[in-house]
């Protein structure tokens, strides 16, 4: 019988494949994106796919038919079984696959799952994804062949390839982290028991049910229990992932979190001594310091599209040895392999930390002080969203406005800058400012629910939402 199948049209997103796990996600839905994906990877002249998933409760379930799908399609695959999502970079990158895949819910709740890829090193992302929904749909795969699966455990082979490049020397840290029983667990407990100092780690085991906390490090009361270990023990910082260990969170010695940004200048600093001049991507959320900052420590700052795929993508163009977003996602090119990966980012810091002569809050208070708004989402409808971001781009152009359309709309003024981009995952509409003064950022608000009601819509609420930076 020839294959077809038809995916919910929530799932196809643009960086990954992501559903709720028995009403938008099934197992017929991960053997289809294996069909379709060994594919891609058989029609241009691959033979190998890794495969990996996360902790969830659901990824055990629906790995075995993603596997059954790609061997249908002729592909070896390459098992590497539960773990943090840059061990299937890591797998994929040092044995040379045709593809990757990556079983995970990322830093959903628990009844999410998903699917992260790579298609020769790259990602696979935008069109390429809802392009396996096209093939699903007409049955546009290679004929039925019986590929092969093997289990193969990389995880010594990554472990040793992080603490290869710690740099930090002998001195002894006091580091607490924060595993938030995210898919990072057993690695985590072998990568400390490697490095120097003394470690501490929070929420070690792997359960997808995450009852401790989300797992999301972005989001500042998901740090709680961190915050409170670090003060407790009087520890020179501390360190949160995500589900999936591809995102970072930060917690400096005196327990404040540092956002994505900060801890970006931190990193570039110390990359930029090795490679002056260097171009360090960031993207249009990131705050004008970073940018600044990069500047004055000698490099190239370049802002760029939000979005880990685009990130990625754009630091093989420029050849980029560092770029980060502000959600914790960090891709280090210089001596590693380019992709996201906290863990590693997790090293690199320590080692720059160690070095320090002082304290890492002493670092972050040092940098200008700025005042903004959280990340404000408000609902747009999906076609009208990308149409409200050309509307206010052509008013702010005809008015002479200083403004970057690399992604959305960043608008600079005097006192700083405010944001408007759409989504590219959801039908919401992403809006941000920041200034150095109350006033400013004040005046910036109101600018931006000017355009917005200029274009029809109703404005969010702003009332209360300034927080120091």
């Amino acid at each position: 019988m020839a294959f077809t199948h038809a995916f919910d049209p929530t799932v196809l997103r643009e960086y990954d494949i992501r559903g709720i796990v028995g009403r938008t996600l099934h197992p017929a839905d991960a053997h289809a994106i294996g069909r379709c994906f060994g594919s891609v990877v058989a029609r241009g002249g691959g033979t190998t796919v890794a495969v990996g998933y996360d902790g969830r409760m659901s990824s055990p379930v629906l790995e075995p038919h993603l596997v059954a799908g790609l061997k249908d399609s002729g592909m070896e695959v390459i098992r590497i079984g539960l773990g943090p999502t840059p061990m299937l970079y890591y797998a994929a990158t040092t044995m040379k696959t045709g593809g990757a895949i990556m079983l995970t819910g990322s830093h959903n709740p628990p009844d999410y799952n998903g699917f992260k890829m790579m298609l020769n090193g790259k990602p696979f992302f935008g069109t390429q994804i809802r392009d396996l929904g096209r093939m699903a749909a007409t049955g546009d795969v290679v004929a039925k062949a019986a590929g092969s699966d093997r289990l193969v455990d990389v995880s010594g082979a990554y472990i040793d390839r992080l603490v290869q490049d710690w740099d930090g020397g002998a001195r002894a840290l006091n580091i607490v982290w924060d595993n938030g029983n995210g898919a990072a667990g057993e690695v985590l407990q072998r990568l400390v028991q490697k490095l120097p100092g003394n470690h501490t780690v929070l929420f070690s085991d792997i359960d997808g049910r995450f009852p401790n906390h989300h797992p999301d490090p972005t989001v500042p009361k998901n740090l709680d229990a961190l915050v409170t270990e670090v003060r407790t023990r009087g520890a020179d910082l501390g360190i949160a992932f995500d589900g999936d260990a591809d995102r970072i969170g930060v917690v400096d010695d005196s327990g404040v979190m540092m956002f994505g940004d900060q801890l970006l200048v931190v990193l570039a600093r110390d990359v930029l001594k090795a490679h002056p001049g260097a171009t360090i991507i960031a993207d249009v959320k990131a705050s004008q310091v970073l940018f600044d900052e990069v500047a004055k420590a000698g490099g190239a700052p370049l802002m760029w599209k939000t979005g880990h795929s685009l990130i990625k993508a754009k630091m093989a163009e420029t050849g980029c040895p560092l770029a980060g977003e502000m959600s914790g996602h960090v891709f280090f090119a210089d001596k590693w392999y380019g992709f996201d990966d906290a863990l590693y980012a997790a090293v690199r810091l320590l080692g720059i930390v160690a070095r320090m002569p002082g304290k890492l809050s002493a670092v972050r208070a040092a940098l200008p002080h700025v005042i903004n708004t959280p990340e404000l989402r408000f609902n747009c409808d999906d076609h009208r969203k990308f149409e409200v971001i050309e509307e206010v781009a052509a008013r702010l152009k005809s008015a002479g406005a200083k403004l970057s359309d690399t992604d959305g709309v960043r608008v600079l003024t005097d006192d700083g800058w405010w944001l408007l981009r759409a989504s590219n995952t959801q039908a919401v509409l992403v809006a941000r400012a920041e200034a150095t003064g109350e006033a400013g950022l004040e005046r910036l608000k109101l600018a931006l629910v000017e355009q917005l009601e200029a274009s029809g819509l109703e404005a969010p609420d702003f009332s209360g939402e300034n927080a120091g930076h």
